[in-house]
């Protein structure tokens, strides 16, 4: 039985599915992943998956990130008998060159592979590396942005296989749920479940289009907070934590100087420093919350404002985020240095709602020794509206007024489940 693997590479919630040409040995006309024979060994196809996107669309690890590999798929036709490895990577690009094995591609919505004549069971091989529940609920390296993202991808799922509403729903609630202190999850959730038909059908054409608008609410929340930190001349910045729509800003700002703080205890302002000294032109300085003060009033490392992500943005304008923040904010207000959130407007919690994280990181990244210690180590923490000096969103900067709004706005959508 031959080996074979399946890629589907995905870019702002839509994946590349590829029309097989007459050059295929097999399946040529139907539509597809990227995929090809595994030529080494079967229990490490991952090779394989790296070859055969370079071959057939010119992407390479500059573009991709692997994010998962599946359980195998077994398929036996008149065509063969075949096991199928599915992989799932995230591309920061669409551009793609293809060989002469792909008659065509198109960036399409994962639900159109139920509607299209594919090779065998491409709809399983998506839901063996497609997102879950559990994916949402357990994800602790990206941000609410993301994990948002990746809930409504979840939802058009269910919805595109489910019989009933009571079962999506059932999905919704979950979702939902998983994440308390991310409020873009249940926000982004609630407004499909809010505004779509009763139909399983209609949750599946409301998530696609929710996906989109997320998409887009993110490129112009950073808009905002790029022609507020230039307008105020800022040229040093620093920042805390991971965040897709801060590293947005700060690639389109590119400051002369970011400081970047260390997020511990998971440390996520490592990756972002080194993913920042690749993306900008000006110097990055990788510091400790506790050295903060001190790093943003010294000469070679000063700034001028700070820019931080949001998990969830209160009634009141106070701010749920990465715990070190409030400390960044503190010594800002010390110094005299502005402090911007940016954040999508989804992630204003509806009003009459409130709550921190009450996730913590791991013992062990705090404390792996055998004393009778205690483990204080929150993974998120408020810090207040009045530290906070604007709020840039898709809508523009927020004021108090505006954010009340809004959060009113999302507590009418929770009710669907009322």
């Amino acid at each position: 039985m031959a080996h074979v693997v399946t890629c589907f590479v995905r870019n702002r919630g839509a994946v590349l599915l590829t029309r097989r040409s007459e050059r295929t040995g097999t399946y040529a006309g139907r539509w597809a992943g990227v995929s090809g024979y595994v030529e080494g060994d079967p229990t490490d196809a991952t090779a394989d998956a790296w070859r055969e996107l370079r071959e057939e669309t010119g992407l390479t690890e500059a573009d991709l990130d692997l994010l998962a590999a599946g359980e195998t798929v077994t398929v036996a036709d008149e065509e063969g008998s075949f096991v199928v490895h599915p992989f799932l990577f995230e591309s920061s690009s669409r551009t793609v060159t293809t060989n002469e094995e792909l008659a065509e591609t198109e960036w399409t919505d994962p639900t159109e592979i139920r509607d299209r004549p594919t090779v065998p069971r491409l709809w399983e091989t998506w839901r063996r590396v497609g997102p879950t529940v559990d994916d949402v609920r357990t994800d602790r390296t990206h941000g609410s942005a993301w994990i948002s993202a990746r809930a409504l991808e979840t939802l058009r799922d269910a919805a595109a296989e489910a019989d009933d509403w009571e079962s999506v729903a059932a999905v919704g609630r979950e979702l939902r749920d998983a994440r308390p202190s991310m409020a873009a999850v249940g926000n982004r959730v609630n407004r499909v479940l809010a505004t779509a038909e009763r139909t399983p059908d209609a949750v599946v054409t409301t998530a696609i289009r929710e996906l989109r608008a997320a998409f887009d609410a993110g490129d112009e929340a950073a808009r905002t907070a790029v022609g507020r930190l230039r307008d105020a001349e800022a040229t040093a910045v620093a920042t805390l934590s991971r965040s897709g729509t801060v590293a947005t800003v700060l690639r389109e700002l590119d400051p002369s100087s970011l400081l970047v703080a260390e997020s511990r205890p998971e440390r996520e302002g490592v990756a972002v420093a080194e993913s920042m000294a690749a993306a900008t032109t000006g110097t990055v300085t990788l510091t400790t919350e506790a050295a903060l003060p001190a790093a943003m009033t010294a000469a070679e490392t000063a700034v001028d404002a700070v820019v931080v992500g949001a998990d969830a943005v209160g009634p009141d304008g106070s701010v749920v985020n990465k715990t070190g923040t409030r400390v960044l904010a503190g010594a800002a207000r010390e110094a005299g240095v502005p402090v911007y959130v940016v954040a999508a407007s989804d992630k204003v919690r509806p009003a009459g709602e409130y709550r921190v994280e009450d996730e913590a990181s791991p013992r062990g990244a705090v404390y792996d020794g055998d004393a009778e210690v205690t483990v204080f180590a929150p993974t998120f923490e408020r810090v207040p509206a009045a530290s906070v000096d604007g709020l840039a969103t898709e809508a523009g900067l927020l004021d108090a007024a505006a954010v009340r709004r809004v959060a009113a706005t999302h507590a009418e959508n929770a009710a669907w489940d009322a």
